[in-house]
């Protein structure tokens, strides 16, 4: 049985426009998880990852912070056991396109 852990998350709150996609991106690589970002009609920001708990819970801190210029309100999680369909992180196409 994998140690591995899937995060759900959805950051709300002023997320789009402030390079919060890419926060995360960077994040998550430094963190060594996988798996996407990407933002949503609503004005959100929804994140699929998957790794350690550890890792995870380091992603999820960095969700609620958000870069410079972000104010999130909330994040809202899920958590489930990994799938392992995830070989890197990145960048999802959304509603927004701008970062």
């Amino acid at each position: 049985m994998s140690a591995e852990q899937r995060l759900e998350a959805v950051a709300r709150g002023r997320v789009q426009g402030v390079g919060f996609r890419f926060h995360v991106v960077r994040a998550a690589e430094r963190l060594g998880v996988v798996g996407w970002v990407a933002n949503e009609a609503d004005g959100a920001v929804r994140c699929v990852a998957e790794g350690s708990p550890e890792d995870l819970q380091r992603l999820l801190a960095e969700l609620r912070e958000g870069p410079a210029g972000a104010s999130v309100d909330r994040v809202e999680e899920s958590w489930s056991p990994a799938t392992g369909e995830f070989v890197r992180f990145g960048v999802r196409s959304g509603w927004h396109g701008g970062d």
